[in-house]
């Protein structure tokens, strides 16, 4: 069973990356032409090259830990198609704000995969540029999150008692399964972000007032994209992209595309990102064709210094012992995501606080690897892709060696370990069923693999 969780944990990471070291996502359509369908489920389908792609990733990401058939994992992949045709059945909602914060961690996943080169990433999946690249992964993204509220959804009402946990533990510990658990390190942060006056955001909006009235009396837009816009792809784009209502465009922005008429320029509007003015080129159906003009609010080498001094400043009260870190998180961190949680960082791709080592971003690594827990770095500089220029300062909550599952110490991660293993019961309980009911259809070369379950029903002719 032990084995059974490593296999799913690195098929839930495999289908998050998205096929990173394989054919881009671009070519999907053309390799159904060519490429063997391999399964049918409801509406969607397995390939052959799925299935070796997949397999390949499992042994590579695991250092030839895991070996797993062609069989086996024919039968994981069903299963995350059965899962995502019956959350459209049940009418499970995916909004787009959750599409684009998705497809945000997997574009930053992949940049740290790459050595932090975004045009890597693009040339990998065979796109012409990054807008291409996000409208690729929101339709596998989408389909991620249609599979996992399906599966809450089934295991909504699952738990366990303490005694489920120890008899859990025991039973590993008797068949010498126990899991040997990476060094972790747990970390929590102090932001201080430079933002912009009122006045310096009224100087952003009046300079697109400008921009805008000139392109309405006949000056060239992209000209202007390029000479004034901040958004880092206008050279290779002009600031004109292609939008659809499930593009993983943030909400603003898609909402002013929307409602615009073809050559109309908007009034300066705010996002995350800056201000913007935006103008509608075409509309193709549902598409929308436009151009977009970014703006953020500049700010000054003294306004970047005194927020270096105020991080600089609280970093000693706390070393000094006038104020605990998480008392200087609440007074003082402009972060919102850890603001509330004591700085606490948790890691995007697993939810968790404990962040794993091995996997770390280099230059985090490069802060923290040497300190002790409770002790903090200096302030660094840092600035979001929104531009926004900030200073911070990390303490070590907690760090752990690498070692072999303990029931005290390593309580919670057990824990959650028993807790997985009864939902992917109950999971595996609901999918016994819904089999009965769903259209799958097995291609005959396939008919010979013995599955744990009966995805073969007669009707596979």
């Amino acid at each position: 069973m032990l084995q059974k969780t490593i296999i799913l944990k690195y098929i839930k990471l495999l289908v998050f990356s998205c096929l990173l070291s394989f054919t881009g996502l671009k070519t999907f359509a053309q390799k159904v032409k060519i490429d063997g369908v391999a399964v049918v489920v409801g509406k969607h389908i397995v390939l052959d090259s799925d299935i070796e792609k997949f397999k390949l990733e499992v042994e590579v990401k695991s250092e030839g830990k895991v070996k797993i058939t062609d069989c086996e994992m024919l039968e994981e992949l069903m299963l995350q198609k059965l899962l995502s045709h019956h959350a459209i059945l049940d009418s499970i909602e995916v909004s787009d704000e959750e599409v684009s914060s998705r497809v945000e961690n997997s574009i930053n996943y992949f940049k740290q995969e790459s050595g932090g080169s975004i045009e890597k990433v693009i040339e990998t999946f065979d796109y012409d540029d990054i807008e291409g690249l996000k409208e690729g992964l929101a339709n596998i993204q989408r389909e991620n999150l249609l599979v996992e509220k399906e599966q809450a959804k089934i295991t909504e009402k699952v738990d366990l008692t303490p005694e489920e946990v120890r008899l859990y533990y025991n039973g590993l510990k008797e068949k010498g399964e126990l899991p040997k658990f990476p060094a972790e390190i747990e970390l929590a942060q102090i932001v201080i972000k430079s933002i912009p006056t009122e006045e310096e955001n009224n100087e952003v909006i009046a300079r697109l007032e400008k921009i805008k009235k000139d392109i309405e009396e006949g000056a060239n837009f992209k000209i202007k994209a390029i000479v004034n816009s901040d958004d880092p792809a206008v050279i290779s784009n002009g600031g004109r992209y292609t939008i659809t209502k499930n593009s993983s465009f943030i909400r603003r922005f898609k909402e002013v595309a929307f409602t615009l008429d073809v050559g109309q320029v908007s009034k300066p509007f705010k996002s995350t990102f800056g201000y913007h003015i935006m103008q509608l080129h075409k509309i193709k159906g549902d598409t929308r064709i436009v151009s977009h003009i970014l703006i953020q609010p500049s700010v000054s080498d003294e306004k970047i210094r005194k927020v270096k001094e105020k991080a600089e400043r609280v970093s000693l009260e706390i070393r000094e012992g006038k104020i605990t870190f998480e008392e200087a998180v609440k007074k003082y961190s402009d972060d919102e995501e850890t603001k509330n949680n004591g700085g606490l960082i948790f890691n995007p791709y697993t939810g968790e606080s404990g962040l794993d080592l091995t996997r770390m971003d280099p230059a985090l690594y490069a802060r923290v690897s040497d300190l002790k827990k409770g002790e903090i770095t200096e302030p660094f500089y840092d600035e979001e892709r929104s531009g926004v220029k900030m200073y911070k300062f990390i303490l070590i909550k907690n760090r752990t060696e690498a070692h072999t599952a303990d029931f005290i110490d390593d309580y919670v991660k057990i824990q959650q370990l028993a807790l997985q293993k009864k939902k992917e019961e109950a999971i595996a309980k609901w999918s016994r069923e819904k089999i009965k009911d769903t259209h799958i259809k097995i291609r005959e070369n396939y008919k010979k693999c013995v599955f744990n379950k009966n995805w073969k029903k007669k009707f596979n002719k």
